[in-house]
Order: structure tokens, then sequence, then C-alpha cells
């Protein structure tokens, strides 16, 4: 899922990649997916019945004859399809016309962001929920969707809030500033340590020794052990980010980036743990030779041609390495086998990060009613099943099938004893990026690296964030 960065970047994008808040998403491409795929070679089984199949009747009758969306996908990418069958779909059952431009992962900074002081804005927009907020949301540019909760999908009395996981949508980071929800989502993307079958089995680890393990065993078969895509900054700070959570739990990452003394870097060992885990991973000589001086998406591909034994990173990789592999031709095929962090020692928040991507109305929408039940009617279950079916992704619907590479992940998303947050507790979305780009990217990669001790790298987060806190004013 490459993604369209933001600054430094934060996702990523179809083409690109940087997933930062996921608001990160810029050098890439899809944010879940790549861009052109969806059909041919290596396109998904169900992708072309999907795209040939009828159109449900929507539950929700519009009213209004038109509106405006701007798109963060291209109509040829998986995602776009799917959207683009929805919209079709969605003007022959009730002969409202879609006025569509598909922008790709910029469309928030460099059409929505300047159109917002205007009264020339579309009805409805897409994106991550972090860069949504951060960019739309803050200055005040959405309107609340809460009445789409409670609208019809088109299967009998169902509503958006009764097919949708509550956790996909049920959070304190889905709020405007009355406390309204200002997104609905219809795509979710997680995270996994991703390996290949077809060798020697791998038994999911259940403590950090035995990952450790893992990646000793395949030193000891002369393999790298962890693929790392060195220049995505939002990559790098995953295996920070997710250990510090197992430790602080969700919230406690963005309360740190909050606190203007940054002492609470210090103040809670859990930070400390999470970085001599990083320590250890930079230091023991675990990442792929040349990741640090590597550009997206080389690592990544070289991990698909069996370069190293792992790779941390989005629920998206199917897809984009299905969209690598097509173009090499040759047929290949990967199948695919992941499993989550385990809980470091002493570790008591058994969290699983997610992304929602969704639709969001603007505040000086002309035709807001008409979109709303598009968006309603994007979350039918003969609509969404083209995410899973045409993109490889995940949808926030617990009744849709998804292909066997991403059925861990599923599995783990509708655990009810699992806590929930979202990825990077939406640090990379929060004050508009600039925190991580001025303080947590730089000190990070330099502990990836092994320029940085655990201690020292604490140490300068907390000066760090207190002088950003004081040059903020």
């Amino acid at each position: 899922m490459r993604a369209a960065r933001i600054g430094s970047g934060k996702f990523p994008l179809a083409v690109g990649a940087t997933c930062a808040a996921a608001i990160a998403l810029t050098a890439c491409g899809s944010p879940t997916g790549g861009e052109g795929g969806g059909t041919g070679e290596n396109a998904l089984p169900g992708a072309e019945q999907y795209l040939a199949s009828q159109c449900p009747e929507p539950g929700t009758k519009p009213a209004g004859k038109e509106f405006t969306y701007w798109s963060m996908w291209t109509a040829d990418e998986p995602q776009g399809k799917v959207v683009k069958h929805a919209i079709d779909c969605f003007s022959q059952k009730t002969g409202v016309k879609v006025n569509v431009q598909w922008l790709g992962r910029k469309l928030l900074t460099q059409n929505v962001g300047p159109a917002l002081n205007t009264n020339d804005v579309p009805d409805l927009v897409d994106q991550d929920l972090n860069q949504m907020k951060a960019a739309v949301v803050a200055p005040g540019g959405t309107q609340s969707v809460e009445d789409v909760y409670g609208l019809k999908v088109g299967e009998g009395d169902k509503t958006v809030k009764d097919v949708l996981l509550p956790t996909s949508h049920d959070m304190e980071q889905n709020a405007d500033a009355a406390g309204k929800p200002f997104l609905v989502p219809y795509e979710l993307i997680s995270d996994a340590w991703w390996y290949q079958k077809g060798g020697e089995q791998v038994t999911p680890p259940k403590t950090i020794d035995e990952l450790f393990g893992l990646f000793d065993k395949a030193k000891q078969a002369g393999k790298n052990a962890v693929a790392q895509d060195g220049d995505i900054n939002d990559y790098n700070t995953y295996y920070f980010t997710q250990l510090a959570a197992r430790y602080v739990g969700p919230g406690g990452l963005a309360k740190a980036v909050s606190d203007r003394s940054g002492q609470l870097w210090k103040s809670d060992p859990g930070y400390l743990k999470a970085a001599q885990l990083v320590e250890r991973l930079a230091k023991g000589g675990y990442l792929i030779d040349g990741w640090d001086a590597s550009k997206f998406p080389q690592v990544q591909q070289r991990w698909a041609d069996g370069d190293a034994a792992y790779l941390f990173n989005g629920s998206w990789i199917p897809s984009e390495i299905r969209e690598y592999l097509g173009k090499q031709g040759g047929g290949k095929k990967i199948d695919y086998g992941s499993f989550q962090f385990p809980m470091p020692d002493g570790a008591t928040h058994d969290i699983v990060e997610q992304l929602p991507i969704g639709f969001s109305v603007l505040a000086k929408a002309k035709h807001p009613e008409p979109a709303k039940a598009f968006m309603a009617y994007m979350v039918n279950k003969d609509i969404l099943a083209g995410i899973p079916a045409v993109s490889d992704n995940l949808t926030p619907r617990a009744d849709l099938p998804v292909p066997d590479d991403l059925k861990p992940i599923k599995a783990t998303l509708e655990d009810t004893k699992k806590e929930h947050m979202l990825i990077k507790d939406g640090i990379d979305g929060m004050f508009g990026g600039k925190y991580v780009d001025a303080v947590l990217y730089p000190l990070n990669n330099d502990l990836l690296k092994g320029k940085l001790t655990a201690a020292a790298f604490v140490d300068a987060l907390a000066a760090k964030t207190a002088e950003y806190w004081k040059a903020q004013g």
C-alpha cells in the first residue's frame, strides 16, 4: 500500500511509498494496492467476476440529482475500479450523476486543502483517517456524518452501523471538534510480519526471544533476516512504535508526543524497553545489507525475490507484491504467511493496529444528501466485496471473505480480546505531521542504524520534544 506521503511521508502509496500519515502516503501509490492492477496475469480469481456483477438495489433513495467526488484513487488501480463500479451502479439505480475526479493520494494537500477557503469544493472526498483529520478536519473542512451510520445499505433494514465492525469507526480519533464522526470507512489497513511459505515451516513466535530466534535461524542459513526499505521514515518507526504500544497501550504514544515537557518519554519505562529491543535488532546484524541506502521499493522487491526471510509491513503487501511480480512476468506467485509481533517481557497491552480509509463530506458541500446515500451504498455487501476480490485488501465488514493471505490479519482484527489502536497511535497525523518529521523520525533512524543506544534515544526524545514544543510557543 504504498502511500502518498505528507512531509516525509507516512503511508505507502501504490506508487511509491511512504506510509506516513498514512498520513502516510506519498511517494507511493496505493495505501493498499498498486496502481494499474486488478486484472491481468496476477489478478485475483474473482476480480473480473466482481467487475461484471449485477448492481444491488440501494437501501437509501437519495434526494438530489448529482454530487461531486474527488477520489484518492486513480481510475485504473484496483480500488479505483471497485469505486468506479460502485459509482456506475449507484447512478444506474438512482439516476444520480456522480461528477468524479480521480486525483490520487495527494488530493488532500494538492486539491482539497487549497479549495477549503473557496466555495468551489467537492461534496465527497476519501482518504485514511489520519490524513483526513490532519488536512481537512483540523481546519474545520468537514461536516458530521453521524446520520450516515443510520442509513440503510440495501440489505433489508440493515444500516451502515449494523454492518461495520464497531472497532473500525467507533474511536476517539474519528471525531471532529464537536465530537461527531467525520469518516465512514470502506477499507481497513493493518500490519504484520510477512514471510514466504514453501520452505521450512514457521511457527509464529510467542515471545521476543522466539522472534529473534527466527532471525538467527535465517542468518545461520546464509539469508538476510529482515527486509527494510530504509528511505521510508514511516516504515522505519514500525519497530519502536509497535513494541512501545505493547508497553504503554493505545493512546500512550499520542500522550508522549503531546507532553510539552518531553518527560513522559523517560518517566514510563516502556519506551526504554521498546528502544532496547530496536537496538537489539539494529546491532544484531539482522537487517538486509544495503537497507539504509536503498530506494523504495527496492528492498521490498528483494524480499519478494527471496533475498530476506521476513518483512514487517502493512496488509497491502500481497497486493503490491502481486503488482511487482505481474510486471516481472514468469508467473511467479507467493504463498504468504504472516504473524503479529509477540508480546515483549513485561508488556501488558495485546494490541492490534488498524487504519480506516473512508469517505468524508465537506462542510461546504452543495449536495451532501446524495453523497451520503452513496456512502451507505458503498458498504453494501455486494459492492464492498470488490475490495478483497479486486484489490486484495481488508474491509470493515466481518462477513466478507478475504484471500487466504489476509485471513490471519482479518482474524486478529476481529479478535475482541485485542486492544485496537490506530497505526502508530495516529501520531504521524498529529500536529500536521510536523512533530514526527522534526523529532521522532530523525532520532528513530539513528536508533535503527545503531548510531544511538536505547538510553541515548530516549534521552534525546525527551529533550527534542521539549525543544519542539518550546518553538511552537
